[in-house]
């Protein structure tokens, strides 16, 4: 099923963003898009959600939401302070699937880090990667702290039986600190994953033309671009 799952290692990492920058590689290179976002929180009915975001970013996507809430908060406590219904994992899991029978490639995007729940009865977007047997790409900070988030988060999806095929830094800074340089390294080696990309800081910032034809250039071969690790860590001195 061609169905790749994004999460973070918590909130503001450039998650969609990225999700953007993977749909825009993956048109470029002739293949049908389609954009999940799982679960909305933050917006109202008529604003923009993430998905828009991409696709103003990508170009042509389909997208999809399976609901939102108007609070900035985590999709359960959204849903219940709205006296709305929650997100349940089968439904997302249900709406990908759809999608994946009409699209080459679907992106679920989820809210927050992998283990923020949607209902009470815990559901979270590693359910929703379970029930697919998708992969999840784990999207990264940079700087000082990344370490720790990105280690914890790849164990629990080891231990959940889960694939991750790498990762990609959300916003690489213009002027990186020594702890951003040396965490290109440390980043592969504490989650057991590939660094498939980094996202320069501001991409979301470019007009949809530059940002398409920049987007192969951040990621890697495995996500549809033609980033290279090893050249960016040496001129980056990690």
């Amino acid at each position: 099923m061609p169905v790749l799952v994004i999460t973070g290692t918590g909130t503001e990492v450039g998650k969609t963003v990225v999700t953007a920058a993977v749909a825009a590689a993956a048109l470029a290179g002739g293949r049908s898009v389609a954009v999940l976002k799982a679960a909305q929180t933050g917006v109202g009915p008529d604003e923009a959600g993430d998905a828009r975001e991409v696709a103003r970013l990508a170009g042509d996507v389909t997208v999809a939401e399976v609901a939102r809430f108007p609070e900035p908060l985590a999709p359960g406590t959204a849903a219940r302070r709205a006296g709305l219904p929650p997100v349940h994992p089968p439904e997302v899991a249900e709406a990908a699937a759809k999608l994946a029978t009409e699209h080459d490639l679907v992106l679920v995007e989820g809210a927050g880090g992998l283990l923020v729940r949607f209902d009470a009865a815990g559901g979270t977007l590693a359910d929703v990667a379970g029930l697919l047997g998708a992969p999840v790409l784990l999207v990264t900070s940079a700087g000082l702290g990344t370490l720790n988030t990105t280690e914890l988060t790849a164990r629990e999806l080891r231990s959940r039986g889960l694939e991750l095929p790498g990762l990609v830094i959300g916003s690489w800074p213009g002027s990186p600190d020594l702890a951003a340089r040396c965490n290109l390294a440390d980043l592969p080696d504490v989650s057991g994953a590939p660094l498939l990309g980094a996202v320069p800081a501001g991409a979301g910032s470019l007009d949809p033309a530059g940002f398409r034809s920049a987007a192969p250039h951040w990621l890697a071969q495995p996500l549809h671009g033609t980033w290279d690790a090893e050249a960016f860590g040496t001129r980056h001195g990690a």
